[in-house]
């Protein structure tokens, strides 16, 4: 069975400068430069949290626990 993803089209321009490093950093992950620019627009508007986050970044720390110091108590401020 086959199936056949639609997508919509979408046109768009950029400064030539901005077109250039696109198209370098497609070309240095050898994918076109249609699917680098769909994997942009889909991290910037997705919702929730990029693939992986809290593995990457929040379960990635390697170093002794963390550890909150004492807060100590609220100071006391003039009533407005």
């Amino acid at each position: 069975m086959c199936y056949i993803r639609h997508m919509p089209q979408l046109h768009f321009y950029v400064p030539d400068e901005i077109a250039s490093t696109l198209r370098e950093r497609a070309r240095a992950r050898s994918m076109p430069l249609s699917r680098l620019l769909a994997e942009i627009v889909g991290r910037e508007v997705s919702a929730g949290w990029p693939a992986n986050f809290f593995e990457d970044v929040v379960g990635g720390w390697q170093g002794d626990p963390l550890e909150r110091p004492d807060q100590g108590d609220l100071e006391e401020r003039d009533p407005l």
